[in-house]
């Protein structure tokens, strides 16, 4: 359809497909799987640049480097209990009626090592964390201890070498223990710091502009009218944006008309990619479609999933371009299953949980329907329209349902927690 004609207001009855789809296949793929269109998309984003930040700035980050043990942990055998440390040997055979008497001739605590040599009938008291001292090798807890005057303690069962940390039991010095590509979680950021790192290198953020589409779309807040609905999708996308790590460039809302969606294209500048959401199905008015197949470069026009198929992918002028569904609950779906992949090169996680109901499959398209999750088992949520946008957030997870094979109850399924 020429952009330079007048689509509202057309000489003879509105044709129901455009022009091009009479035409002989594009010169692109169509209908590509979900893995297709992950690949597909991550390999138009740019290379990721690396930084160096502080610990305390690094949360959320990738790691764009292996990080080595920098010391060992612990860096001496230790107790990993308070107690008294002494020879195994001395303290077989100890029980609540035949106690063992011990010797006690010092104590070794963190920060403050007992400096002698434990010898037969010997035992130091010793707190958590602190360095077994030469000649022991054993641990008994404080709890199965009774003094016995000023120097000497009875011990209720042996002692056990199985409370003693081992120089290096957690990892030694030079050992790789983190590898590139880690999410920098909380427990992440901490292990970091325990292999003496107080900076990490990670991969810079991209910059994604976020535009949404659509005549009927109008920010929240201002009053409806019939047909109009509230943009909920660049709030929901630039929140998943946000938590996939990337810098959000808005760029608004636009219009269905070619000249307000170019216009909008053109203010992305600088950005590493471009999401849009709406205009992209089979649509009179789809104009995002349009100026993608007709000015730009298409990498792929629809996905074989449910919700979510009408997505396309691009490029403008060098800039790569993704095109999500305009109905929220697709757009959504979408980004979660392969936008965000594709961000941050992470798939996906699943766990395997059992069916409690069954879930139906669709000949030629991978299902996410939307599930309740309770004990341990998924149940199907009802409602799976793509309007239906409460049932993302009722909802726990997505159950992943591959082509033409049905989930039957008490079937064990693939299920991506929301």
């Amino acid at each position: 359809m020429p952009h330079g004609t007048d689509a509202r207001t057309p000489a003879g009855p509105p044709d129901p497909y455009p022009a091009f789809m009479t035409a002989p296949l594009p010169p692109f793929p169509m209908h590509v799987s979900v893995q297709e269109a992950r690949t597909l998309l991550a390999a138009l984003l740019p290379e990721r640049r690396t930084e160096t930040l502080p610990l305390a700035q690094a949360a959320g980050r990738t790691l764009a480097g292996d990080l080595r043990a920098l010391v060992s942990h612990p860096s001496a055998t230790e107790s990993a209990l308070d107690g008294i440390a002494a020879r195994e040997a001395d303290t077989l055979g100890a029980a609540p009626p035949t106690p063992v008497r011990l010797r006690v001739i010092g104590e070794s605590r963190a920060g403050a090592a007992f400096t002698g040599t434990v010898g037969a009938g010997e035992c130091v008291r010793i707190y958590t964390g602190a360095p077994l001292p030469p000649g022991a090798d054993a641990i008994c807890p404080v709890e199965q201890l009774l003094d016995d005057g000023p120097d000497g303690v009875l011990l209720r069962r042996p002692a056990s070498p199985g409370d003693v940390r081992h120089e290096g039991g957690d990892f030694r010095t030079g050992e790789v223990v983190m590898t590139a590509g880690l999410l920098l979680t909380a427990p992440r950021l901490a292990l970091a710091a325990a292999l003496g790192h107080p900076q990490v290198p990670v991969l810079a953020p991209l910059r994604v502009a976020l535009l949404s589409t659509g005549d009927e779309v109008v920010p929240p807040g201002q009053p409806l009218t019939a047909g109009q609905v509230y943009d909920s999708n660049s709030v929901g996308l630039r929140a998943m944006l946000i938590e996939a790590g990337c810098e959000v460039i808005p760029l608004g809302h636009a219009p269905d008309s070619p000249e307000a969606l170019q216009a909008a294209i053109d203010r992305a500048g600088g950005a590493d990619a471009l999401l849009t959401s709406g205009g992209v199905s089979m649509g009179r008015y789809d104009f995002m479609r349009d100026l993608l197949i007709e000015q730009g470069r298409v990498s792929f026009w629809k996905v074989r999933m449910r919700p979510g198929g009408p997505a396309i992918l691009g490029g403008w002028n060098g800039l790569p371009v993704f095109g999500l569904p305009g109905n929220p609950v697709s757009s959504l779906v979408v980004f979660h299953v392969i936008v965000r992949p594709a961000l941050t090169g992470q798939p996906p996680q699943t766990l395997r949980l059992r069916a409690a109901t069954p879930f139906r499959a669709l000949p030629d398209k991978t299902a996410f329907w939307r599930a309740t999750l309770q004990n341990g088992t998924v149940s199907d949520y009802g409602q799976q329209g793509s309007g239906i946008l409460r049932s993302l957030s009722d909802a726990g997870a997505l159950v992943i349902v591959p082509e033409g094979q049905p989930v039957a109850a008490g079937d064990d399924v693939d299920v991506i927690l929301l």
